[in-house]
């Protein structure tokens, strides 16, 4: 299982280009739209970010628990081989974001789309606690901010589905998130000058490719737990 946790973690890490292509300007805005006297903190300004982060993350672990207690009867029914099967689409499906991410497939953003149904209904939510001035606040607009339509957590809770149980599920999302928050948390307290060096086509080409070599572990780890 720890082996899980790490290729999770390992997983957010490396596609923090993508998240800040997502979800570096929510960031970026949230931190504007603090007031001044925040802002002017570092120690409040930190953890106003932290919150909106914490909150994003707990809609990931959510997430990762409803699919794979969802999936879970349904791998029971049809088998272990099945476990490979979605093993092998979730090796696919994160080959294709590595390539999106470094610029070579620019299509895989119709996918994104899927979750847009979902994110019409959750948006308006998040509007009404804007202004964000209390830390409780921040945490409920991240808790919104996390069901941003993203292939990148699509791919996460595909794997998510071969845990076959709602604790490893939202564990698994759990280091997912955690993977991503240096760069978002990073972002949102320097904001431009951080997202200026990690837009650069170079960085997002290493971390495209990065995510295509890690693409294959999560699928040996199940066999292995399989064999």
């Amino acid at each position: 299982m720890p082996a899980e946790w790490t290729v999770a973690f390992l997983l957010g890490l490396l596609s923090s280009t993508h998240c800040l292509g997502m979800c570096g300007g929510i960031a970026g805005a949230l931190t504007f739209s603090l007031s001044p006297e925040v802002r002017e903190q570092p120690r409040w300004l930190m953890a106003f970010n932290l919150a909106y982060n914490l909150g994003r993350i707990t809609s990931y672990v959510v997430a990762g628990a409803l699919v794979a207690a969802s999936a879970g009867w349904l791998l029971g029914v049809l088998g272990a081989p099945n476990r490979l099967v979605m093993g092998t689409l979730g090796m696919l499906f994160l080959v294709a974001v590595g390539l999106h991410i470094a610029g070579w497939f620019p299509r895989f953003s119709r996918i994104e789309g899927l979750g847009r149904p979902l994110w019409c209904h959750l948006e308006p939510l998040g509007r009404r606690l804007l202004p964000v001035r209390r830390l409780p606040q921040a945490w409920g607009f991240g808790l919104v901010w996390g069901w941003l339509p993203c292939g990148l957590v699509y791919s996460a809770l595909l794997y998510g589905l071969t845990t076959e149980s709602a604790l490893r599920g939202g564990l698994f999302m759990l280091f997912f998130g955690l993977g991503t928050l240096p760069m978002l948390f990073t972002v949102g307290v320097m904001a431009s000058r951080v997202a200026a060096t990690l837009r650069q086509p170079v960085v997002r080409r290493l971390a495209g490719v990065a995510i295509m070599l890690l693409a294959p572990v999560p699928l040996l780890i199940t066999r292995w737990g399989m064999s």
